[in-house]
């Protein structure tokens, strides 16, 4: 058997127990009493080793109560069909907009397909067992309970999940300040994002889990300074239809109407 490599009580995160990255963050929550859960999963290809990893920790595969993808995008949700088979108890949980890309297993607005870059990987369909959004609870029983925040803005499914001092926080916020990508073909949006990071930022949680890199500090000041970096991207081009005005486009208006002159322009 492994033994277990709680990174909190209660909580184990796959690559800190495998001691190498497998891929995005995969939080395995579990009880007294053996039952748990898997907040995201992962590419299709690591799904058999990280189960065979929960086998050898000594859970019992027919104990897991909810697989749970914090958003669909692919490298986090690829391999849920492929765990649903192996774990038939569990419950499938998403959020209702991700609900419709899993389902139909949307190759675009996952990322699977991406042909400017071609990237082409496969989006098997997956039926979501629960629907669950802000507010709702997620009981695995005894005292695990996780609390439901929808936090939209890189995607519009996009959750977090509240577990006492802890915030499972999906791509909202990394340890270095960065946010999950930024695009309007993914449903981006940045006023929402921005509201995200601000109930992040003001919450109690000490932790952050986030769905990529280290866990860290729940620090006001980190929030702080990617919260007034993305209200500048408000404002730039750079941000296309994320972004709510661009002020140049102004002052060239203003400067059609007085008409161009090299000896004063910039």
């Amino acid at each position: 058997m492994l033994p277990r490599r709680e990174v909190f009580p209660h909580v184990i995160e796959i690559n800190y127990q495998a001691r190498q990255r497998l891929g995005c963050c995969v939080y395995l929550v579990f009880n007294d009493q053996n039952e748990w859960l898997l907040i995201d999963i992962g590419y299709e290809d690591t799904v058999a080793e990280i189960i065979e990893m929960i086998r050898q920790m000594d859970f019992p595969l027919v104990n897991c109560k909810y697989l749970i993808a914090t958003h669909a995008d692919v490298d986090h949700i690829q391999g849920l069909s492929r765990a649903k088979e192996l774990l038939p108890s569990a419950q499938v949980v998403a959020h209702p907009s991700a609900a419709r890309l899993l389902e139909v297993g949307d190759r675009i607005s996952t990322y699977a397909e991406i042909s400017a870059q071609g990237i082409s990987i496969d989006m098997p369909a997956c039926q979501i067992d629960l629907e669950v959004n802000e507010g709702d609870v997620i009981d695995l029983g005894g005292d695990v309970k996780l609390e439901v925040w929808h936090t939209p803005g890189h995607t519009d499914g996009q959750l977090a999940f509240r577990f006492g001092e802890l915030l499972f926080s999906g791509d909202n916020i990394y340890r270095d300040g960065c946010v999950g990508h930024i695009d309007a073909h993914h449903g981006s949006d940045i006023p929402d994002f921005i509201k995200s990071l601000e109930r992040i930022r003001d919450c109690d949680a000490r932790w952050l889990l986030p769905s990529h890199g280290p866990i860290f500090q729940n620090k006001r000041e980190l929030l702080q300074s990617t919260i007034d970096r993305l209200n500048t991207y408000l404002h730039m081009a750079d941000f296309g239809t994320c972004a709510v005005d661009w002020p140049l486009q102004d002052e060239w208006d203003e400067e059609l109407l007085k008409g161009f002159d090299p000896e004063t322009a910039e």
